[in-house]
């Protein structure tokens, strides 16, 4: 089992956590759509050759993100993460998986 973390803009919360839930993220027993998300502020700085959803290249920009987590079955992994990404806007999307032990 993993835990999957990932960062998104309040635009676009909705729309990834139907793509990761799609993908089979988010299931825990016998229910489904599991998650926890809390409102947090992201920095960032975009450099030379990027292509940023928010700001503009070469200054700070501070954004009000979702971060949102939920676990993933250990075959359901790349999928979810490959759902993640696509329908993220971010042209890099910022995410975590950690590899979970079972008690």
């Amino acid at each position: 089992m993993y835990k999957l973390s990932f960062f998104v803009p309040p635009s676009h919360v909705d729309e990834v956590k139907s793509a990761v839930f799609a993908a089979g993220g988010g299931r825990i027993g016998a229910y489904d759509h599991c998650a926890w998300q809390t409102m947090g502020q992201g920095q960032f700085r975009a450099l030379d050759g990027s292509q940023p959803f928010i700001g503009q290249t070469g200054q700070v920009e501070y954004v009000d993100e979702w971060k949102v987590e939920l676990v993933v079955a250990d075959e359901l992994i790349q999928a979810v993460v490959a759902a993640l990404k696509q329908s993220h806007p971010y042209e890099t999307p910022a995410y975590e998986v950690w590899r979970l032990a079972d008690f």
